[in-house]
């Protein structure tokens, strides 16, 4: 595929950034497109491996070598129709999703891999720009009728595919705006919300219909939406964050960090969210946790103009390359940067929080130590590092530590669905809960995890209730060239 031998001729080039100056001091997307010259010796780098790794690193099936080809060859609207056959949002992938298949990448045993992810969005976005992306065409209507509940990738994916299966979708919303953490839990400058609503249009147009301000659980209740429809996708997300137990907690000045993404959301909507502002301006701020949302909240508070930032991390510096244990293809366990850290504030690893302190109710100062981790037979267990203690002037404490489970009280004491162990939905392979025509898909059901595996999860599931429906598989694990094309 692409060029044989074009890993060779061509490097690698990541796309531009804005220069980062200028770019903390406003919200716009800080990536940038690339040319077209560039994006065809990009896909020319696809090299002829015989077995496409890339693969296995991708739970849609994308088509990869497919579309790198199809864009070396100036075909870019044939790489489209292929993008298109399996990824219903590229365009929300080719800025939030950390590319598990260009670590899979063939070329990435030794050399830099294909930039997979870039090449999504350069298809996508130059075919909204020629204007190809257009509302899929309907199957003629079944009159069953499905109600999904949340509009983050997994539920919007599934509408989508149940839609086109000929059901008649309703989704519902609890916020006041759709798109879920798209919406409200990802800043805009990594992607302005005007991607979602261009999505959110064509998909009206196709025909899917939508409710914000629906507290499920609440009005409606879950047993009252099932009985009312043929069938029930549950998609509300991992909504239940990881707190912070230790001496302090109840200071002013510690937030959750999904309240503070939130917030900035909708002040940059132009909105005036309500309750107290969050606002990181001249304040020492710190951030525990070192993963996406720990970034995204490092960006938001040095935008807001914070006197100070540093992101904590729990778990030690991750290696500079692999580890003999963390051979391709799997994902590399290496040490990153991510547009935000490259901004500026500090990181700190291997840093455990041990009780927080303040003055007249108002979080003043964080006390902790340094930690290693020792290997106790089979399993790692955490100890103190003698010596280590350390405390820290803050007035904004962060709380970035990972989603635990959904939010699930009223969904079983209202439709009696079982949870596993982790409190996530319990579901079969395909998708199906304990209750007959509910299912769950995306973060409800998984755990907190990669957009891709959201928006696939949510195929899946939509094809398991249309095929419970209609008595017959009408959903393709991806779209045929000429399937469903307008």
């Amino acid at each position: 595929m692409g060029k044989s031998d074009g890993y060779l001729e061509w490097q690698r080039v990541l796309p531009g950034k804005r220069d980062k100056r200028a770019r903390v001091r406003d919200w716009k997307e800080f990536q940038l497109a690339q040319t077209p010259d560039v994006s065809r010796q990009q896909g020319g780098r696809c090299m002829d491996c015989g077995i496409p790794f890339c693969h296995q690193g991708c739970p849609l099936g994308n088509l990869i070598p497919e579309w790198n080809d199809l864009v070396y060859r100036d075909r870019w609207q044939e790489a489209y129709r292929r993008l298109d056959a399996t990824n219903n949002f590229p365009e929300f992938t080719g800025r939030l999703c950390p590319a598990p298949c260009e670590a899979a990448c063939v070329l990435n045993i030794n050399d830099d891999p294909v930039t997979i992810e870039q090449m999504e969005k350069e298809i996508i976005e130059r075919a909204f720009a020629e204007g190809w992306v257009k509302a899929h065409t309907p199957a003629p209507r079944t009159g069953k009728r499905v109600a999904v509940v949340g509009s983050g990738p997994a539920g919007l994916a599934a509408a989508q595919q149940l839609n086109l299966a000929g059901h008649e979708v309703v989704v519902l919303e609890r916020a006041d705006r759709l798109g879920g953490l798209l919406r409200y839990g990802i800043p805009d400058f990594k992607m302005q919300k005007g991607v979602i609503d261009r999505r959110l249009a064509l998909m009206r147009e196709e025909g899917v219909s939508f409710q914000t301000g629906a507290d499920v659980g609440v009005e409606p209740t879950w047993d009252a939406l099932a009985a009312e429809y043929d069938a029930v996708l549950v998609a509300v997300g991992a909504g239940r964050p990881r707190d912070l137990d230790v001496p302090g907690r109840e200071l002013d000045g510690v937030v959750m960090a999904m309240d503070y993404l939130e917030q900035q959301n909708r002040v940059v909507a132009g909105e005036t969210p309500p309750g107290p502002r969050i606002d990181a301006r001249g304040r020492n701020v710190i951030i525990l946790g070192g993963g996406d949302t720990g970034s995204d909240c490092l960006g938001t508070a040095l935008r807001q103009g914070a006197a100070s930032v540093a992101q904590v991390e729990l778990m030690p510096r991750p290696p500079a390359e692999r580890a003999d244990e963390n051979p391709w293809p799997q994902w590399p366990l290496v040490f990153r940067t991510s547009s935000s850290q490259a901004e500026g504030g500090d990181r700190e690893f291997a840093v455990l929080t041990k009780r927080l302190e303040g003055k007249d109710g108002k979080l003043t100062r964080l006390h902790a130590v340094e930690v290693r981790f020792v290997r106790d037979g089979g399993r790692l267990r955490l100890e103190e590092v003698p010596g280590t203690e350390r405390s820290y002037d803050v007035d904004l404490l962060i709380l970035a530590m990972g989603f635990v489970s959904p939010v699930s009280e009223a969904l079983v004491e209202q439709l009696g669905v079982d949870l596993d162990a982790r409190g996530n939905v319990a579901v079969d392979k395909a998708f199906r809960t304990s209750v007959e025509g509910v299912y769950a898909a995306g973060d409800a059901s998984r755990g907190a995890s990669l957009i891709v595996w959201a928006i696939s999860d949510g195929r899946e599931a939509a094809r398991t209730i249309d095929a419970d429906l209609a008595r017959r598989p009408s959903l393709l694990p991806s779209r045929g060239i000429d399937q469903a094309w307008p």
